[in-house]
């Protein structure tokens, strides 16, 4: 799953995103009252069987977008996008939207990024290794595909919505970090004049929008290092990184400083988390473990409750999957509950 698979709704209860046992289904879980129990699975977009990759993320409206792959002809496939408007609803059936070179079979991970106005933007890679994107239309529809030029991406994009709703996406690829953004509402994304001089490791990265200014963006470099990089200035090194995978992060307020705060899997198996005051990375963070060990595929994300308390949770995929959530507690620091799986 690419993008925020734990969110708050707008009313206050959280919802989590995952794959049936199989992959061929998305499925969601609901807490059926804030910081009460939770939901049975229930599919997401109808009876369409998907492969199991998910790009997600949710607009200003609370309504979240989802994009995936679907099974076409033999060795072909097209993507499909859903709309979840309310966690006690069910999601619009999943809608084609094409392929970014017209036929063929999976050429990436879709990522979905929302701008202002509530329309998705959808982006993947090519076939010729670059970036391709399409977006809902202010009236309704799809815009063509667009071409955003590039080579050689690997691994997930990263794509994200700014404070203003400013669509960014940023991509892997051997000479680098590609940036293509947004100047300004509803225009197309256009790039930097070069790729960030950077090794990233495919698949870790991960944007936040960290001011009315900036989004950040996180990767973890060949060498080990955790690196946070704004586009206007050198990335800086945060610290190692605590295991191979991306980072989940999030906005919040912890002690009423504005802080970053990090999770992310361990080497240990176990979730890790770190926080500093935001944009402010020469104040250091470091990582403190929480939890049991957890399975290499376990995918970490953080929202907050209606209470406004930060929310961890893990995901297990397997036959059933598993989910475990954890809670700040009312107290000074990042202090955590324990861990409780959601039956």
């Amino acid at each position: 799953m690419n993008g925020d698979w734990l969110i708050r709704a707008r009313d206050g209860r959280l919802c989590s995103y995952g794959f049936a046992p199989g992959g061929d289904a998305v499925v969601r879980r609901t807490e059926l009252s804030p910081d009460g129990p939770w939901s049975e699975s229930a599919t997401v977009g109808g009876e369409q069987r998907l492969h199991p990759v998910l790009g997600l993320a949710q607009g200003p409206g609370g309504y979240v977008h989802l994009a995936s792959w679907r099974p076409t002809v033999p060795g072909e496939s097209g993507l499909v996008h859903s709309t979840h408007f309310q966690p006690h609803l069910s999601a619009l059936d999943w809608t084609p939207i094409g392929h970014p070179n017209k036929t063929g079979d999976r050429t990436g991970p879709p990522a979905v990024a929302v701008d202002a106005q509530g329309r998705a933007h959808v982006f993947v890679r090519n076939k010729g290794g670059g970036i391709s994107m399409r977006a809902q239309r202010e009236k309704g529809g799809w815009a063509p595909w667009r071409d955003l030029a590039g080579t050689g991406v690997r691994g997930e994009l990263a794509a994200v919505a700014d404070e203003s709703g400013l669509i960014s996406v940023y991509a892997a690829t051997p000479d680098g970090i590609l940036r293509r953004r947004q100047q300004s509402a509803g225009t197309a994304l256009v790039p930097d004049d070069k790729p960030l001089p950077a090794n990233p490791r495919p698949d870790t990265l991960r944007a936040l929008a960290t001011s009315a200014e900036h989004t950040t963006l996180f990767y973890t470099d060949e060498d080990g290092g955790l690196y946070a990089w704004r586009g206007e200035a050198d990335p800086v090194r945060l610290m190692n990184a605590a295991g191979p995978g991306p980072v989940a992060a999030i906005r919040c307020r912890l002690d009423d400083v504005d802080c970053t705060l990090l999770a992310q899997r361990a080497d240990s198996g176990r979730v890790a988390f770190a926080a500093y005051p935001t944009e402010l990375e020469s104040a250091g963070a470091w990582w403190t473990e929480s939890g049991p060990a957890l399975p290499p595929d376990t995918q970490i994300a953080l929202a907050e409750d209606a209470n406004g308390r930060v929310v961890a949770a893990t995901y297990t995929p397997g036959a059933p999957p598993r989910l475990a959530l954890t809670r700040r507690k009312n107290e000074p620091g990042l202090a955590l509950e324990a861990w409780r799986p959601i039956p």
